[in-house]
């Protein structure tokens, strides 16, 4: 981890899962990514256990968070990878498997609002130490 890296718990690094929240936003954090979130969804989705939301400052540092980041996915190993949005960079998707990525502009990000919308599903109790739900503090 390098020193500049905000505190940002993310799953015990003994599960795959952990390991690849690890990875993504330890990415997210190297590219100057803003506010970076991530939920735990294990038990109240089956779509992947975790989603990582965050901001990029324009719609090219969107498109730039997103192919750095599934450039390091490659090279971590993780090789089924599926994206959309890419062309426009108002709001890219990247599907890791166990972690959907939502990458926004901040504009697209407040409409849309996800966060916000799975807290109001997250239980008080799965804010443990396992998933963080919360903002990086980035600026």
């Amino acid at each position: 981890m390098s020193p500049t890296r905000p505190n940002i718990p993310v799953p015990s690094l003994m599960d795959e899962a952990g390991a690849l929240a690890d990875l993504i936003v330890t990415s997210l954090d190297d590219d100057k990514a803003e506010d970076t979130v991530v939920i735990d969804l294990a038990g109240r989705s089956s779509m992947a256990d975790g989603m990582v939301i965050t901001t990029g400052r324009s719609a090219r540092h969107v498109v730039s968070l997103a192919e750095h980041l599934m450039e390091r996915l490659k090279a971590g190993g993780y090789k089924d990878l599926h994206s959309e949005g890419l062309p426009t960079g108002d709001w890219v998707l990247i599907d890791a498997g166990d972690i959907i990525v939502h990458l926004f502009r901040p504009e697209i990000r407040t409409f849309y609002s996800l966060e916000k919308m799975w807290e109001t599903a997250v239980p008080e109790e799965s804010t443990s130490s396992r998933w963080y739900v919360g903002e990086s503090g980035n600026a």
